[in-house]
């Protein structure tokens, strides 16, 4: 699914609303290795089963980084890019809490609320989202957080 295109003279009517949820994905532990060999994060809760199994946990956790890379992704997915983009670039997160924890084979995805917008000129634009992860049958997402995304048009 790709994301939206709309004119920027469209967003400020999009502010406080909620622009998308992605689709599911499934976090195995496939993923969790690849992601703790790939880091060097292979703390035992999310690289040892058998060990993990034997915390209050009962098993196996996403490492907090992976499941917020996984954000980046689903955002493509559902948030609207201004017809007329040059680029946008990932300018970084602000009040970002991981919440709950995503265990071995959990299904998560991402919610998005535009909660504001910012010209910056020179053609640059800083919208800023609110995220969440939500993880299928639980109540407590297992992140959130504000996002800012720095949007860069093309010279006209």
């Amino acid at each position: 699914m790709a994301a939206p295109i709309i004119p920027l003279a469209d967003y400020p009517g999009l502010v406080g609303r909620q622009v998308g949820v992605s689709t599911w994905v499934t976090v195995d532990q496939a993923m969790i290795d690849r992601f703790a060999d790939l880091t060097g994060d292979r703390q035992f809760i999310h690289v040892d089963p058998v060990r993990a199994a034997q915390t209050p946990l009962g098993g196996t956790i996403a490492h907090g980084f992976l499941t917020l890379s996984l954000l980046g992704g689903m955002g493509m997915e559902i948030i609207p890019l201004p017809a007329g983009m040059a680029m946008s670039m990932n300018y970084g997160f602000d009040k970002l809490r991981f919440l709950a924890p995503v265990r071995s084979g959990a299904r998560l995805r991402g919610r998005f609320t535009l909660a504001g917008l910012e010209d910056r000129g020179n053609g640059q634009h800083m919208l800023h989202y609110t995220a969440s992860m939500e993880i299928e049958g639980e109540a407590k997402p297992a992140l959130a957080a504000d996002w800012l995304i720095m949007v860069v048009m093309a010279p006209r």
